[in-house]
């Protein structure tokens, strides 16, 4: 698999629907062989390998960095959580879990409030394509909720009066990805088939809709 042909856009769509429960890579391998790449599209190549193969790893470390930016303040605490919640629901295994989870919560204790939150479906019309069927949570889109939790984030980065220290967090996080997924020379098991047949199932899951 050619990883400089993968779109940016493809590989952000592949990112929302891959299995958010995949286990970050060991240590071992995540600080292991790390090499200047010797030309743009091999840069453009390995960066978009390795974010897709560690995006566990960074995703962690994303949320370390603000956690430890925000370790005496409890309610920064709150909005980096919130934060990274709100950054999940945009994935499609982790929005689809979280409705379960919580639809199957509030179904022990109020079996009609569960019935309430079912979202309504809408007919399918003879002759017109299908599309992508839409994700809800709690009966509602997933937007709302992604929303929701966004506004909350931000109100809490407020009101604890580190706008400056998240942004400084966030640059830190995001520059250490970049740079380890600029030297990271990508390894023998994310070249294999079973690793290139898993991007393109979600691709093609993707590209046939």
């Amino acid at each position: 698999m050619d990883w400089g042909n993968v779109t940016t856009e493809d590989l952000i769509d592949a990112l929302r629907e891959v299995d958010w429960s995949s286990p970050p890579r060991p240590l071992s391998e995540f600080f292991s062989r790390f090499t200047a790449p010797r030309s743009y599209n091999k840069w453009n190549s390995r960066v978009k390998c390795n974010l897709y193969y560690y995006r566990t790893n960074y995703f962690i470390m994303i949320i370390f960095f603000l956690g430890m930016a925000f370790i005496r303040k409890p309610v920064a605490i709150v909005a980096a959580f919130l934060t990274g919640l709100s950054i999940a629901f945009l994935n499609d295994s982790f929005a689809v879990t979280f409705n379960e989870r919580v639809t199957r919560t509030i179904r022990q204790f109020s079996p009609h409030l569960a019935a309430k939150m079912r979202p309504s479906i809408a007919p399918v019309l003879r002759g017109r394509p299908s599309a992508r069927r839409a994700i809800h949570i709690c009966g509602r889109p997933r937007w709302v909720f992604v929303l929701m939790f966004s506004a909350a984030s931000c109100i809490l980065w407020l009101t604890s009066c580190s706008l400056l220290t998240v942004l400084w967090a966030l640059v830190v996080g995001l520059t250490a990805t970049l740079l380890h997924a600029s030297f990271r020379t990508p390894n023998l098991k994310a070249r294999l088939n079973t690793f290139r047949e898993e991007f393109r199932a979600v691709w093609r899951n993707y590209s046939e809709l």
